[in-house]
């Protein structure tokens, strides 16, 4: 399943596709993997998603379509994710932070006030289902690096196998962008829901 990316979606306008865990959402000086190494060619990426997530993504296949979905990100199209965190966080909430992200060590960090390279965060959340961890679903309202990961990290609350943020299991990072629902250019809304072979199905049974 590694290293190949499922096409759930496909047209002239744009392309729709599962990222599987552990490559890059789009090919960088690195020369990792990336999920655009099994899709056609001249895609055009309009948002990220974490190497060690996995999850649905969405590329355009042209110049305008690419236009058209990165001025709806953040405005109409939906970004739903699900996430398992250590602890019990409230059983709902929007969070809210101003987030720092270092290039050079690939953390994000939260900051107290604005400067230069310093942008506003802001998510809800809701438990699904709550213990020893906590699973969650998870809204962005905006798209920022690592967002999910540091802003319930942050508050005590790590998602489960990220040892980057703090965590104290180990495993995979339980992040998975589950459902994406988005303008298309014709004027139609679509709307994508993770195929259970890339989301534990303990998860998916709660919704």
């Amino acid at each position: 399943m590694a290293g190949s990316a499922p096409i759930l979606y496909e047209d002239e306008q744009l392309l729709v596709c599962v990222k599987p865990r552990g490559i890059l959402a789009a090919k960088d000086a690195s020369g990792k993997p990336a999920v655009t190494d099994s899709l056609p060619e001249g895609l055009f990426p309009v948002h990220r998603l974490d190497r060690e997530a996995t999850g649905l993504m969405v590329f355009a296949k042209t110049a305008e379509s690419a236009a058209f979905l990165s001025d709806a990100m953040g405005k109409t199209v939906r970004k739903e994710y699900l996430a398992v965190c250590e602890g019990q966080p409230a059983p709902s909430g929007e969070l809210t932070d101003l987030l720092y992200h270092d290039r050079v060590k690939n953390k994000t960090y939260v900051v107290a006030r604005k400067r230069n390279g310093v942008r506003e965060a802001r998510l809800s959340y809701e438990v699904l289902r709550s213990g020893d961890t906590s699973l969650l679903r998870v809204l962005l309202h905006t798209g920022r690096t690592h967002q999910i990961r540091v802003q319930f990290a942050s508050r005590g609350f790590p998602l489960c196998g990220d040892r980057k943020y703090g965590a104290k299991t180990g495993g995979d990072l339980q992040l998975y962008a589950w459902r994406l629902t988005l303008p298309h250019p014709d004027g139609r809304t679509l709307c994508f829901t993770l195929p259970e072979a890339y989301c534990p199905a303990e998860y998916t049974k709660e919704l």
